[in-house]
């Protein structure tokens, strides 16, 4: 079974370029503003999550394990 995610995004930091929601599209929107949002933790794959969050330009993608609190990225 999957562990659970806690993901996050810093909107003070986003800067809209949308590479989260290219690799994880389950996972991340785009709002109208221009700026990520998180549409479901559980929508992709954890390793398609970290990538996402790991491609961030601005690291405004935290990823934490729901149950224990671990912190996965950054």
């Amino acid at each position: 079974m999957a562990r659970q995610l806690r993901v996050a995004v810093d909107r003070t930091a986003c800067d809209g370029n949308a590479m989260c929601a290219v690799v994880a599209p389950n996972t991340f929107d785009i709002d109208d503003l221009n700026q990520s949002t998180v549409r479901d933790p559980g929508g992709d794959p954890e390793a398609l999550v970290l990538e996402a969050a790991a491609n961030c330009p601005v690291r405004a993608i935290s990823v934490a394990d729901a149950e224990t609190g671990a912190q996965l990225f950054p």
